[in-house]
């Protein structure tokens, strides 16, 4: 599933070619993503110039004249900027296009999502209850100590919660956690005021590191022009059961929490 940097250089790459132009006409080839796309999309959209392209938590929010277009890239989605004349593909569900500049929204197992918004951010549901931004001056250590003080759950599943903090996906919570050195199956509320410190320093990092790697590529993800990411070749922990730790040599471990998979070190994370 793309995560914080991989939408974020989504974000990037979109906002640069596609930003104060005019939609001249949008094609909806298939609704039927997570939540339906809205039916009247195709007359709402024409004619609206796009103002801006903010990012929060997962969710792209493209702020046209009279709303947000809300998108969502679900397991497997991706957008490209490419040429109208570009012949879709089969996963291909949704085109807006700008004159000579085509958004196409791919997601080939449709658990994406494409929704109109009339109204500020906050009083979209999706939006309402979100945690702070990661990478954003409001994430704080002390903030992160509060919001996992009465949680017994694991930290790795406190931080992936949207009300603790933002973004923080399966790939990037392992990574983080073994650069803050704190064994994933410890209990949130055990966490001391420097382990959060060092944790909120480390997922900062991680996040910024993918970033300036250009995100993951595992599977579907790929850059607005078609380039893949090459953060997957710096982890540390993430998909390396068996092989030896980057850092000390044992090797790594592999166990499920939450339904997904964990890596660690057991000599690096105590």
């Amino acid at each position: 599933m793309p995560e914080l940097p991989e939408v974020e250089v989504t974000r990037r790459g979109i906002a640069a070619p596609l930003t104060g132009l005019t939609v001249s006409t949008v094609t909806v080839r298939e609704p039927r993503l997570r939540w339906p796309v809205p039916a009247g999309l195709s007359t709402t959209l024409p004619g609206q110039t796009l103002r801006d392209i903010d990012r929060r938590a997962k969710y792209l929010l493209l702020r046209f004249d009279r709303g947000t277009l809300i998108l969502h890239l679900g397991m497997s989605g991706s957008l490209r900027v490419l040429d109208p004349e570009v012949p879709p593909e089969k996963h291909d569900h949704l085109d807006i296009v700008f004159g000579d500049r085509l958004l196409r929204l791919r997601d080939p197992r449709r658990f994406g999502a494409a929704l109109w918004h009339e109204g500020p951010d906050d009083a979209h549901a999706l939006l309402a209850s979100l945690g702070p931004e990661p990478l954003g001056a409001d994430f704080t250590a002390a903030g992160l100590q509060v919001a996992l003080a009465r949680r017994s759950c694991a930290i790795k599943l406190a931080i992936m919660d949207s009300a603790v903090v933002v973004g923080v996906g399966n790939i990037y919570a392992s990574e983080s956690l073994f650069r803050a050195r704190i064994r994933p199956g410890t209990a949130a509320r055990r966490l001391t005021g420097p382990q959060c410190a060092r944790l909120r320093d480390e997922i900062r990092a991680t996040l910024n590191d993918a970033l300036a790697a250009g995100g993951s590529t595992l599977r579907d993800f790929l850059h607005a022009d078609g380039e893949p990411g090459y953060f997957q070749q710096s982890y540390f922990v993430y998909g390396r059961d068996g092989q030896p730790c980057r850092v000390c040599g044992t090797a790594i471990r592999q166990r499920r929490m939450g339904a997904r998979s964990t890596f660690f070190c057991p000599s690096c994370q105590r």
